[in-house]
């Protein structure tokens, strides 16, 4: 960030393993700020399809969005739907003078042109696999779903 010129972002974890892994970067970094959270439920292309999941909980952003340069969060870069639902929310509540998308994990699947700015890795995985975070402590499982 700082190479881009940007030395006071806010950071934003997208519910639920996309807070896990901001609050550990957060933790990594000695960096208090304060961290805002996004849950894209109602902001999903699939939400008619798929319906409301039993634990959505409101957004909460302790800062504005507007002119701000953000660092959005998420755990696991799949088809870019979840990003792009983000986005559509932030910008209801004003437009960003930045963006900066950080994932901890890149399946390398996407549907949508959405790519992480910072990656902590990449993988492809076959039909059958799938991966699985855990948090707090962000726990990754490789899950076969062949057996």
């Amino acid at each position: 960030l700082e190479h881009r010129g940007i030395s006071d972002p806010r950071y934003i974890g997208i519910r639920t393993g996309g807070i896990w892994v901001a609050q550990a970067l957060l933790d990594e970094l000695g960096n208090d700020s304060p961290l805002g959270t996004l849950d894209v439920s109602f902001y999903r292309d699939d939400f008619s399809q798929n319906g409301l999941h039993p634990q959505v909980r409101p957004s909460a952003l302790p800062f504005e969005i507007e002119g701000q340069h953000l660092v959005l969060i998420d755990d696991v870069l799949m088809s870019g739907r979840t990003i792009r639902a983000a986005l559509n929310e932030l910008f209801d509540y004003g437009r960003p003078a930045s963006v900066t998308l950080v994932c901890l994990l890149d399946l390398d699947a996407g549907e949508l042109p959405i790519r992480p700015n910072v990656v902590g890795a990449t993988l492809s995985l076959a039909a059958h696999e799938r991966v699985k975070l855990s948090g707090p402590e962000l726990k990754l499982e490789l899950q076969d779903l062949a057996f």
